[in-house]
């Protein structure tokens, strides 16, 4: 069976799309592009934002429509929360956000099924009746999961980077977020088989592992007492010397002294953090019920400039969230250049209907994109900062594809930069390049020498 795969969301998702890859091409069945025909076409949803949603749902209705004859097989997310809407979508097989390897079962089911009733559906639509959608479904309560599933890491071959999720779930409830009700309470991977599959992702050539997880931060906290995500971080740094490893999104709680004296000393840690903050205003904060006022925030921030040297602070941003004022929106952009962060994240206010947040008065819509607009022309502003600030630098790269004439790749602040190549295939090498200028929001560099 050719299969193909859709991901919609966060690195999570992606991690466990290209899990369920490997899972695929183990039992048998043939990766293709998803632009591509196949006999099944799997979309892995999101439903982070409404936004998402709909996406999904039109992504679900375009291959239903324009490949009739296909399995389609439709989980993540936007299922596992709108279970109801999903089994309108006409798909075959319907999963949540857990039990990927169950959900492939009843993929593997409901296309033994259509062979050997030769095209049920086809003939259904010829005789004028059409087969119940989602005949097939793998659903369960996310809040009774107690433990992390078992998925193969990495993905398909070819990719310098890999992603290893040590967690998943989350109990933070922030007011606007409805992803703790897809993915339920915090489950780790342990270090002992954290350490297994970095070794395994080592050993196939990747040079580079990104730890994610729905909430990162909250790693280890149903394994037992004490123990933090630097205890992980520090086991991975053992098991795997030489490959870079790169933090996940974190919550500021996370940047104490300890944590920032233990990373410190990390050879291959990546001086990338992605802190969680969605406003610089403490009243908006408390109404998003985040864990964190603005004090500590930039505590962290602090903390990590204090440590590291011109680390890249990046972040999230929500604008238009119910009840912020423009003098809390002017305080938040303030904020923002308090910080000085590399890269932000600026995304509109979405309502998602079962959360705290929808049942408040909302802004409206184009004042939301306006706020977005504004913020985006900060953060354009502090991005173009920071890149300036590594010109005359060197740093290491871990390069990926040709592109512009030249070779890309990103360096160990997650910024893109581009050599000239020369004819050479740098993939998933790794080279010291010294910047030497900045172009369309990236770096421009010449490698200097081998990276040690």
């Amino acid at each position: 069976m050719r299969v193909a795969i859709y991901t919609l969301g966060c690195k999570v998702n992606q991690y466990e799309t290209q899990a369920m890859e490997r899972e695929l091409q183990a039992r048998g069945h043939e990766i293709t592009d998803f632009g591509q025909e196949a006999d099944a076409y799997v979309v892995n949803t999101c439903s982070v934002t409404a936004v998402s949603d709909q996406k999904s749902r039109q992504i679900v209705r375009r291959i239903r429509r324009e490949h009739p004859e296909a399995i389609v097989a439709v989980c993540g997310c936007y299922t596992q929360t709108h279970a109801g809407e999903a089994r309108t979508l006409g798909a075959d097989v319907l999963g949540g956000s857990g039990d990927r390897m169950g959900f492939l079962h009843l993929l593997e089911r409901a296309a033994e099924a259509r062979a050997a009733a030769n095209s049920p559906r086809q003939e259904a639509e010829a005789s004028g009746t059409s087969p119940e959608p989602g005949a097939l479904e793998s659903f369960d309560s996310p809040f009774a999961r107690r433990h992390i599933e078992w998925l193969p890491a990495g993905g398909m071959e070819g990719r310098t980077r890999a992603l290893l999720k040590v967690e998943d779930g989350c109990t933070n409830f922030c007011s606007y977020c409805i992803i703790p009700y897809a993915r339920g309470p915090v489950r780790s991977l342990s270090m002992e088989e954290a350490a297994v599959q970095a070794a395994e992702l080592k050993n196939r050539g990747y040079q580079e592992i990104v730890l994610t997880g729905i909430e990162i931060s909250s790693w280890g906290r149903d394994l037992g007492p004490g123990l933090t995500l630097m205890d992980l971080l520090e086991t991975l740094s053992a098991a795997v010397p030489g490959v870079r490893l790169r933090l996940g999104s974190l919550e500021p709680r996370t940047v104490t002294p300890a944590f920032c004296r233990r990373a410190s000393v990390l050879p291959d840690l990546c001086h990338q953090f992605h802190l969680s903050l969605q406003s610089g205003c403490d009243a908006t904060l408390k109404r998003m019920n985040r864990k964190y006022d603005t004090v500590r925030y930039f505590e962290s921030v602090e903390l990590l400039n204090q440590t590291f040297r011109r680390p890249a602070v990046t972040t999230d941003l929500i604008t238009g969230f119910p009840g912020e004022t423009e003098e809390e929106f002017e305080e938040t952009l303030a904020f923002l250049r308090k910080c000085g962060f590399a890269r932000i994240h600026v995304f509109p206010y979405s309502v998602r209907p079962g959360t705290p947040a929808a049942d408040l008065e909302q802004i409206p819509v184009p004042v939301r994109e306006e706020r977005a607009r504004r913020a985006g022309a900060v953060a354009a502003e502090l991005r173009r900062a920071y890149l300036e600030g590594c010109v005359g630098e060197v740093h290491s790269v871990l390069f990926e594809q040709p592109k512009a004439g030249g070779f890309f790749g990103h360096a160990g602040n997650y910024a893109g930069v581009l050599v000239p190549a020369e004819g050479r295939d740098l993939h998933n090498q790794i080279k010291n390049v010294r910047i030497t200028g900045v172009g369309d929001s990236i770096l421009l560099g010449e490698i200097e020498e081998e990276a040690t």
